[in-house]
């Protein structure tokens, strides 16, 4: 089954692109199913049609169309949590509709999203999945989040849940407060599952993420960045849409000057992501709402290309091995040695690129190995390890 995530600064035209490709999908005979993580969903509009409901909503032929129920979802999967840390509050005693506010986690609903795609992506009903992701810095956050709850779930969860569990009736006395119980940690820890497994299907061979952008300077920087920062957290980009690029045909003066600064910016895409899919989205004459319109659009897009063709070569994260020992190669797109931080910390390899940073567990192959050296080259972050000779 393919899975497609689309993302890209606000308002370059994510949701209408992504909707067009489920919609070409579902042409050529695929079941899809388009859902979105973004609050703000928007492929109800898209589509022209009212009524979509929390179960995925027949549009068309082979095409279903889902935005999630937040609040439901949120009631399943966060409940016994919610509860534990209302009581908490009330002893406190903070106000009742406050303390329900704070006990909703920020970006929850992207969180919840996600899980529903993993539901879908399980159920073995769909052949495709295209997902309409929030902006960018939202998309990045979230795609870190199951790694980073897997960090602490390994490396803090257990010794908290002993300690609680042995020092329980003297801590409640102490502190004055419930301590968590069973269920709540049972709840901790089905939630980490879950996420786990969403990244294990989102970082696998039959997934990938699509940049779309518009040539523009502010933007481009933004999905450089992008492309780096989600190749450090393992998932692939196969491809780039240039949405809204003026045409050069009959352009008065006023819109050859746009005609002319695109170009400068389309050129510098393809210097920026060489070796990537580069699909060309014109401006059109109207607004692509409806069906129809979003599968011209596509069409025009992908031409003669299978727009939900599998990516392409080796994943971002992979190691070889040697005689003498291994190589770690993580794709770094777009980044020089300098822009690299990287530290070892016992069986854990902590690689930072600007405000993000990935903390990679070893495999057990290569924990007792130490590391040998370290470069990028050719956009890939290369880490040497040897055996210790004492």
């Amino acid at each position: 089954m393919r899975i497609l995530l689309f993302t890209g600064k606000g308002g370059v035209g994510k949701s209408t692109v992504a909707a067009g490709t489920a919609a070409l999908s579902a042409a050529a005979g695929r079941r899809t199913l388009v859902l979105s993580t973004d609050a703000a969903h928007s492929l109800a509009d898209a589509f022209g049609v009212t009524g979509i409901a929390d179960t995925p909503t027949e549009v068309a032929p082979d095409l279903s169309v889902l935005q999630v129920d937040a609040q439901r979802r949120f009631e399943q999967s966060w409940a016994e949590i919610q509860h534990y840390l209302l009581s908490v509050l009330d002893i406190a005693g903070v106000d009742p509709i406050a303390a329900e506010e704070l006990t909703v986690i920020p970006g929850a609903e992207e969180v919840l999203a996600l899980l529903e795609l993993r539901l879908h992506a399980l159920s073995g009903e769909w052949d495709a999945i295209v997902v309409d992701c929030a902006p960018t810095a939202e998309t990045l956050r979230l795609l870190a989040l199951p790694e980073a709850l897997g960090w602490y779930m390994h490396r803090v969860f257990p010794t908290q849940r002993r300690v609680v569990k042995a020092l329980k009736p003297v801590l409640s006395r102490a502190a004055g407060a419930p301590m968590p119980g069973d269920s709540v940690f049972d709840a901790i820890e089905r939630l980490h599952l879950e996420l786990e497994e969403v990244r294990t299907l989102l970082s696998g061979p039959e997934a990938s993420v699509r940049l779309v952008l518009t040539p523009e300077q502010v933007v481009l920087a933004e999905a450089r960045r992008s492309y780096t920062t989600l190749s450090l957290f393992g998932y692939r980009v196969d491809g780039v849409v240039a949405n809204r690029i003026f045409p050069a045909d009959g352009a008065d003066p006023w819109r050859a000057g746009w005609v002319e600064a695109q170009a400068a910016v389309l050129t510098q895409v393809e210097e920026s992501f060489a070796g990537l899919p580069l699909w060309r989205s014109p401006y059109r004459r109207g607004e692509p709402v409806g069906l129809g319109s979003l599968t011209d659009l596509a069409r025009e897009v992908y031409g003669a290309d299978d727009p939900l063709r599998a990516p392409r070569g080796a994943g971002p994260f992979r190691i070889t091995r040697g005689s003498s020992g291994a190589v770690l190669r993580l794709a770094l797109p777009l980044v020089s040695r300098t822009d690299v931080d990287l530290a070892r910390n016992g069986d854990e390899l902590v690689v930072t690129v600007g405000s993000y940073r990935r903390l990679l567990t070893l495999p057990a192959g290569l924990a007792r190995y130490r590391v040998a050296g370290a470069r990028v080259e050719q956009g890939e972050l290369q880490v040497r390890f040897e055996e210790r000779t004492s």
